[in-house]
């Protein structure tokens, strides 16, 4: 028989450790691909972001790392949500079957209160960041060999 899955636990999980996969791995085991999957972007958006720190806002390539970051938190915190607000039995009829259904009581539903809190700050930040660094490239002037080509053309 499997052991009981706790869909207040797997909240917090979702929300504290998803970018990492480990909500998968409580649900799924190690088997699961997806699970694996879930470290690589999250670990290349920190690099991102350790990248940033050293050489200045100016480095383009953590412009492009740094959101993948922002998106396997926000990945996380929407899955703490759907997981939080799938009703009781349900939660039972997928994760444990056969074994007596359990009340949850409040602890997911706080759980799903702190992934909105998070998912809000985290997506917005998110967006707000590669847009700004999109309107940055976008307002930089061409390199002189191509306006060099321009000026030549008739």
């Amino acid at each position: 028989m499997r052991a009981y899955r706790s869909k207040a636990l797997v909240t917090w999980i979702a929300l504290l450790l998803g970018a990492l996969g480990i909500h998968r791995v409580v649900l799924y085991g190690w088997r699961d691909k997806l699970a694996w999957l879930h470290p690589w972007p999250s670990l290349i958006g920190l690099y991102g972001v350790l990248r940033m720190r050293a050489l200045g806002q100016d480095d383009r390539l953590s412009w492009i790392l740094i959101p993948l970051l922002g998106l396997m938190l926000s990945q996380a915190a929407l899955c703490a949500i759907v997981y939080g607000l799938t009703p009781d039995a349900k939660w039972d009829a997928a994760h444990n079957p056969g074994q007596p259904g359990r009340e949850t009581r409040w602890a997911p539903v706080l759980g799903v209160i702190a992934s909105l809190v998070v998912l809000g700050m985290v997506l917005l930040g998110t967006i707000a960041f590669a847009t700004e660094k999109f309107f940055v490239w976008q307002a930089e002037p061409a390199p002189a060999a191509t306006q060099d080509k321009s000026r030549a053309s008739p």
